[in-house]
């Protein structure tokens, strides 16, 4: 019945995507919700490294910038189509993703998080400073649209949004077969304990670096498409910001699964527009409603779901013995 439940779930979600521009009103709801797609890809992946290996990454927007920087540098200064520097996006990433990870993940917990984040920053001064590649303060301007793929163009809001929603449902798919697959439930051993997972003869750090190169890839794939969608991209695409409103999607949605950090992705952008009317007081409404969520749904709003129908689910066990 669960897995029914979430077949149908799940098939919900992907008409809802697909039947979205039939109901929006104009391109501006279009470009929102494509935005949100993008980052959504991103938070999926920073989820696999701290929701279900257990290491918190501060780095995760300096690895998405540097996978939108590869499509811009290669497109604009290198001649190169979108969808050949797109292809090495993630590539680039996971790979400047595995020379990081052999370092930071010999440190655990805040230690680990903290080294993150100096080298989220340095990642940050890198672009912002580096003009002769990145262009510095200035930014990459121009970056070309992806090219047609026979009949189907992609020079429109419509079909922009169509390409990223494509994108998110194979990101999904992927990372749910990873976290289903015994890799996956390796990545949980870890985050539940080093020492009964090495116990088991689990080799953590090969583990971990993996994990973490897996979760880099979605934010290289997510910073290319970011790029193409955009066709502008500067510095503060590296900033850390990015990496707590991705942390805030994991905690309000629900950390270690699949579907929370997807529901907080999409769902926050929203809420910020229809406080925009607020203006800079939008915030007093914002934290208080963000703390309270925290408090109350400590485990998010999928996680507490999900906990609730376990409870559920153990207290029917008598009555169905009866």
């Amino acid at each position: 019945m669960a897995y029914l439940e979430g077949k149908l779930g799940w098939a919900l979600l992907l008409a809802a995507g697909l039947l979205f521009p039939q109901f929006t009103g104009n391109d501006y709801h279009l470009t929102v919700m494509g935005t949100a797609y993008i980052f959504a890809i991103a938070t999926i992946g920073l989820n696999l490294i701290t929701g279900y290996t257990g290491q918190f990454n501060l780095a995760h927007a300096g690895f998405m910038a540097v996978g939108a920087y590869t499509v811009g540098i290669l497109t604009v200064d290198h001649g190169w189509s979108f969808w050949g520097a797109f292809a090495l996006s993630g590539v680039v990433t996971a790979f400047l993703g595995y020379f990081i990870g052999i370092l930071s993940l010999r440190l655990k917990g805040h230690y680990f998080s903290i080294f993150t984040l100096c080298v989220g920053y340095i990642m940050f001064l890198v672009i912002e400073k580096w003009e002769g590649l990145t262009h510095g303060t200035v930014g990459i301007m121009g970056i070309p649209a992806p090219e047609p793929i026979g009949a189907v163009r992609f020079d429109t809001p419509l079909a922009l949004y169509y390409l990223v929603f494509f994108w998110l449902v194979l990101g999904l798919w992927a990372m749910r077969r990873i976290v289903n697959s015994l890799l996956g439930r390796t990545f949980m051993a870890i985050r539940n304990s080093d020492e009964l997972a090495e116990s088991l003869g689990i080799n953590l750090m090969r583990n971990k670096t993996l994990a973490f190169m897996l979760s880099v890839f979605y934010a290289g794939m997510a910073g290319g498409l970011y790029a193409g969608y955009v066709r502008f991209i500067g510095p503060g695409v590296a900033g850390v910001e990015h990496t707590f409103d991705m942390t805030m999607y994991m905690l309000i949605g629900g950390l270690g699964t699949l579907l929370g950090p997807l529901l907080g992705a999409l769902a926050m952008p929203w809420l910020t527009q229809y406080l925009q009317f607020l203006q800079e007081y939008r915030f007093l409404v914002f934290g208080p409603i963000l703390v309270l969520l925290v408090i109350f749904v400590p485990h998010g709003i999928v996680g507490s779901y999900l906990g609730w129908r376990a409870r559920r689910a153990a207290q029917g066990v008598p009555h169905a013995q009866d």
